[in-house]
């Protein structure tokens, strides 16, 4: 093993694979050191698994959570739901088909959430092979640890959501492309095309990532990649990604995907530009991106094709959506992998020069790299802890978990509300989680009547004044999530409740924290009975 200015190099040779703590065994401290650490481990990806599993159903399901769950329920032919859940929409359906068949045996929160998590801990997998592959042992423990307790992807893969399964298969495509490159073996980079194939059916928005795998190429002439081998890997990728396509035209719904094409290109902006800035690296872990950071200028001397590959896979997915207008909680989810494949790099390289023999320091090189690791791994786990318990701010971000009070509006509303009735909620938001618990028809009164402006698969109230008078709408749900995002139609649904004799009828409201440090109940969902 090659030591640089106090920093060791891991190598691809079997020896140093073998013998990743070499010279170090014979000591008993040393011995003892390597019980700790897998001791250590252990328990992190225990508490990771319990992290992704522990109260899955406490809270229902946020908006995006509605959506796909009822296109799967839509797929397993679910009588109550298949009527406000089209199959087709925005999105492939390879996850909402897995999710179909869990759905075979009764649509509830816990299977969806379950199949999904399910999938964060195959990705934990992955990092742990790709890790060794590319730097050796200690850090593919080290990377899969970090990523198994990662706010960010515990966060995603607890959700019914698309991410997750696709940053399954995007990492198994990153793990298949560096095999290629370490094995000059053309079927790796034929499977990395499957790979990637199945990571776009995920979600379509992975397409990105080949951006990515161009510029690893071009980057690194030392990989050299015929061609023909190419165009071979981009006809599988195809032919992967084909029945989707081919299902919407046989369908008849060819342009479905037309119109969600022309709705993305024309969304309004929803966040600011700092959205990521301030969001993303919080989620990861800002421990996390500083010794990834790091490791990049202390090993600069060092850089090969294997950083090209995992800078490319980072750099090309967070620029394009910074650029883009349009910005989501998990979309960056990709790109936090290679952070923590680089963090478990710098960790697993450390060795400071030891100290003068006889000296009382002298054994605390020893104690730094392991020091650090632990570190990293708990800051990580308290900040999970802490952004898995439900939010009592009456605030929240899309993606980021469930609605609290959501499921509940949606039980109240179908024991309560008459069949036929149709309620109205500030956005499709609520609306998507009304019909998805409560079987009644909902609508977005933000939902405009411009078709670009608009989710295709959203139906505009173009006039709710006339049809409230009319009797079409006998419900109003005003929701504090919502109104934090927009307080014009808040305010405007709540002038409808005003000016049409709006009666409360119910109240969903969560426990907060006053300014005076007591607790008290805050409304968060509330429900009026309108009258024309």
């Amino acid at each position: 093993m090659t030591e640089i200015a106090g920093w060791s190099e891991a190598t691809d040779a079997p020896e140093a694979r073998r013998r990743p703590f070499a010279g170090r065994v014979g000591t008993r401290a040393w011995a003892y050191a390597q019980i700790a650490g897998w001791v250590l481990f252990a328990t992190g990806i225990a508490y990771s698994v319990v992290l992704r599993f522990w109260h899955l159903g406490q809270l229902g399901y946020n908006s995006d959570e509605a959506v796909y769950a009822g296109q799967a329920a839509s797929l397993a032919d679910d009588p109550e739901l298949k009527q406000f859940f089209p199959i087709f929409r925005a999105h492939p359906l390879l996850f909402q088909s897995i999710l179909a068949v869990g759905f075979k045996f009764g649509v509830n929160d816990v299977t969806g959430r379950a199949i999904s998590a399910a999938f964060g801990l195959g990705t934990i997998v992955i990092v742990y092979k790709l890790g060794v592959l590319l730097y050796g042992r200690k850090a593919g423990l080290l990377a899969s640890l970090f990523v198994a307790l990662m706010p960010y992807h515990v966060l995603v893969s607890r959700q019914v959501l698309l991410d997750g399964p696709m940053v399954f298969f995007a990492t198994l495509t990153l793990y298949l492309l560096a095999l290629y490159a370490t094995t000059k073996r053309p079927a790796w980079l034929y499977a990395a095309g499957g790979a990637m194939g199945l990571t776009v059916l995920g979600k379509e928005t992975s397409i990105l990532l080949l951006g990515a795998i161009y510029a690893f190429f071009a980057l690194s002439p030392d990989i050299h990649v015929r061609m023909r081998n190419l165009a071979i890997s981009f006809g599988v990728m195809v032919l992967v990604i084909a029945p989707f396509p081919l299902t919407l035209k046989l369908a008849g719904h060819a342009q479905t995907g037309e119109s969600y094409l022309a709705w993305q290109l024309f969304r309004r902006p929803n966040h600011q530009w700092s959205f990521y800035p301030a969001t993303v690296p919080a989620v990861i872990g800002p421990l996390l991106v500083f010794v990834a950071l790091l490791g990049l200028w202390l090993l600069r001397d060092q850089i090969s094709w294997r950083e090209t590959l995992l800078l490319s896979w980072i750099v090309v997915p967070a620029l394009f959506f910074q650029l883009w207008p349009v910005k989501g909680f998990q979309y960056l989810l990709p790109s936090a992998i290679p952070i923590a494949l680089l963090a478990g790099r710098t960790i697993g390289r450390l060795k400071p020069e030891p100290a003068k023999a006889g000296s009382r320091w002298a054994n605390w090189p020893r104690l730094v790299a392991p020091v650090l690791a632990v570190t990293v791994a708990l800051t990580l786990a308290v900040e999970t802890h802490a952004r898995i318990q439900p939010s009592t701010s009456g605030t929240f971000l899309a993606g980021s978990g469930g609605v609290p009070g959501g499921r509940e509006l949606g039980h109240w509303v179908e024991s309560r509300v008459p069949e036929g009735a149709q309620l109205l909620a500030i956005g499709p938001s609520m609306a998507n989680i009304v019909q998805f618990y409560g079987h009644r028809r909902a609508y977005g009164l933000s939902v405009g009547p411009n078709p670009l402006r608009r989710n295709p698969a959203y139906e505009p109230i173009t006039n709710p004044d006339l049809a409230i008078r009319s009797n079409e709408l006998q419900y109003l749900v005003w929701d504090a999530f919502s109104a934090s995002r927009t307080s014009f139609f808040s305010d405007k649904l709540l002038a409808y409740a005003d000016r049409y004799n709006g009666r409360i009828v119910h109240t969903e409201s969560v426990i907060t924290k006053t300014r005076e440090g007591k607790y008290a109940k805050r409304p968060v969902i509330v429900v009026y009975e309108v009258r024309p």
